[in-house]
């Protein structure tokens, strides 16, 4: 099962940073106040740390950008740790490249985001109770025990009342409704899905958190 790897999102600054927390490198030339190619050089130059990802993407770790800032600028507190409850989403998908693709655009956007990537209905099931996402993006067409019937599965847990449905599918409304339909509050879009509207779908759904907080 592939998880995606957790991003940084904060714009406070007190108290320290954990080891394990980074950030892209747009956000962190926000942070320092550079250019995203200056930060690029500083980088190269060894004085921030970073690495890249399997998919090329470069993570800059904000334990390094607080050492930078406290030792060109000491009178800028360190960064605060991350307070903003991310957003949690569990993708199941059966075809491993849009996996990927989410994965790759998760990757991309900048936004405090947590993503778990599953291939089957069934490994949704035994998982979902302990990632309890707040965010379920699911296909219907898929081996074994498909989208549908995880739905009606999961539609008598309680714990996960709350939590938004997204279903992507090539599956044809009369098809759907024939097999006894969606849950009321599922939102539906055909595939291939607009990954520019998934953006919009998000950030709608991370702003909506915020004001709630």
């Amino acid at each position: 099962m592939a998880r995606h790897l957790r991003k940084v999102e904060s714009h406070s600054l007190e108290t320290s940073v954990a080891d394990d927390d980074y950030c892209g490198t747009s956000y962190a030339a926000r942070l320092l106040g550079l250019s995203v190619a200056t930060v690029q050089t500083l980088v190269e130059k060894g004085e921030i740390e970073a690495w890249k990802t399997q998919g090329g993407h470069r993570r800059i770790s904000l334990r390094s950008v607080n050492k930078y800032l406290q030792r060109y600028n000491p009178h800028v507190a360190p960064l605060a740790p991350v307070i903003q409850q991310r957003l949690q989403i569990l993708v199941v998908e059966d075809d491993e490249n849009q996996r990927e693709l989410y994965l790759a655009n998760f990757d991309d956007w900048d936004m405090p985001v947590d993503c778990t990537v599953v291939q089957s209905a069934l490994e949704a099931l035994m998982d979902i109770a302990t990632l309890q996402p707040d965010l379920l993006i699911t296909d219907l067409k898929m081996p074994g025990v498909d989208g549908i019937e995880m739905l009606k599965v999961l539609k008598g847990r309680s714990q996960l009342q709350t939590m938004q449905v997204l279903v992507v599918t090539g599956m044809a409304p009369e098809e759907i409704k024939s097999r006894g339909g969606l849950p009321d509050d599922a939102l539906l879009r055909p595939k291939p899905l607009n990954f520019d509207w998934l953006h919009g779908y998000v950030s709608a759904q991370l702003m909506a958190r915020t004001k709630a907080a």
